[in-house]
């Protein structure tokens, strides 16, 4: 019998992707046999390159492909995709190029997302609908494989252990015996983000409450300057390691950590497949629809006639209202419940 291929199509964003995964895990555990890849931004290949469920990644070189100099390139990773003879391949990306490059990988079934995105919806056989606007992405994913058979069923693992990538970090970073908090300043949007000078008030207040905590700030090079506020809150218990991982690195130290304080950002997804305690803090984007999947229980957001509204630029009169009012204080009593108590 011949071995079923599959190719899953969800390119982008981190968190979009680490909310995917569990279509990977479940398709995998219901044909275990099967050969699945995987087709991502080349800048997060990384994320997913040994991942025990995949037979192979495949990079979208998004930023190489956009010049015409390049387009042969493309056209030959095309070409190999469709001599790979897909039986099923999974859009969850939703969006005219991925629909199209689906449909270019011809496969036996193509199916995807039902909502109107830029035209996608007319390359697929198949196209799952969002049952509410406020239903999670996890659950919309997770829709495409009742109709193909695959029961929807947990637990799963989320995000194995690599303990190569764990074994690196300690060997970087050694923790020893210490309680790490993990921070997440950054955001993609500038108005997801909790000011730095608040994170730097939680820490100052943890710093002097919990004598055995340190404070690992992750980020990517563009937020280091909001870790350096940060760590001058507690300069000999904070590490900046903002640009300093690799995404399996940041992975780790998640893992690592014993609770997060994130804005709604791609760890803040990481932290929710690994279990991880975690506040997250919402402002202009709607938990329900992408937060911490599993913990929306540990969302603060403030009650403001303009939030959620789903805009990657604030207009209310007062600019970032809905996390600047976002008191310190209220964030540092519900990390305060969520440690645990000392040994």
């Amino acid at each position: 019998m011949a071995t079923l291929k599959i190719l899953i199509l969800k390119p982008s964003s981190l968190g979009d992707v680490i909310q995917a995964l569990p279509v990977l895990r479940l398709l995998k555990r219901h044909y275990p046999a099967a050969e699945i890849y995987w087709w991502i931004d080349a800048g997060l290949a990384p994320l997913l390159e040994g991942d025990p469920d995949l037979a192979g990644v495949v990079r979208f070189e998004r930023k190489r492909w956009g010049n015409p100099r390049h387009w042969p390139e493309m056209l030959r990773s095309i070409r190999t995709l469709r001599a790979q003879n897909f039986d099923l391949v999974i859009d969850l990306q939703g969006l005219l190029r991925s629909g199209a490059f689906g449909w270019l990988a011809n496969g036996k079934q193509l199916v995807g997302l039902d909502e109107i995105r830029e035209g996608a919806r007319g390359f697929y056989d198949h196209a799952a609908p969002r049952k509410s606007f406020h239903t999670h992405a996890v659950d919309w994913y997770l829709a495409v494989l009742p109709p193909l058979g695959v029961p929807v069923h947990r637990p799963f693992t989320w995000l194995p252990e690599r303990p190569e990538i764990a074994a690196a970090v300690e060997s970087k970073w050694p923790a020893g015996p210490t309680r790490w908090i993990t921070l997440q300043p950054g955001a993609r949007w500038e108005n997801k983000r909790w000011p730095a000078t608040h994170f730097a008030t939680l820490v100052r207040e943890l710093a002097q409450l919990f004598p055995d905590l340190r404070f690992a700030i992750l980020g990517g090079r563009d937020d280091r300057p909001l870790g350096e506020i940060i760590l001058q809150a507690a300069p000999g218990r904070c590490l900046n390691l903002c640009g300093a991982t690799t995404l399996p690195e940041m992975i780790e130290w998640v893992r690592r950590g014993e609770i997060m304080v994130t804005n709604d950002t791609g760890p803040m997804h990481v932290a929710a497949a690994l279990g991880k305690p975690l506040v997250a803090l919402f402002g202009p984007t709607e938990p329900r629809r992408t937060g911490p999947y599993g913990q929306l229980e540990n969302v603060l957001r403030l009650d403001l006639p303009c939030s959620p509204c789903l805009k990657a630029t604030c207009r209310f009169e007062k600019p970032e209202e809905c996390l600047r009012a976002l008191a310190p204080a209220g964030v540092l009593e519900r990390v305060q419940k969520r440690l645990r108590p000392r040994a």
